[in-house]
């Protein structure tokens, strides 16, 4: 007999999480940003008197020493 109070067998009704999500995924692209392997173009900066040089395939920027002020350089 109904209880009348609005609960009932649980699993059956609307809402029992059968839905499709809301997916949160963040796609981070392909070759990009300040990450190691982020691509053959672009530029090494310094974090710390802002020159740049071109980046030079095979050589991580972290490698690499501004050459007017010495601090290790960043990828851009």
């Amino acid at each position: 007999m109904p209880r009348g109070d609005g609960t009932g067998p649980s699993g059956q009704g609307p809402g029992t999480g059968r839905g499709m999500g809301m997916g949160r995924g963040t796609g981070r692209g392909k070759m990009g940003g300040n990450r190691p392997g982020a691509g053959p173009t672009g530029n090494c900066v310094c974090p710390s008197c802002g020159t740049k040089v071109p980046h030079q395939v095979g050589a991580p920027c972290y490698n690499l020493s501004c050459p007017n002020c010495g601090t290790k350089m960043v990828r851009e």
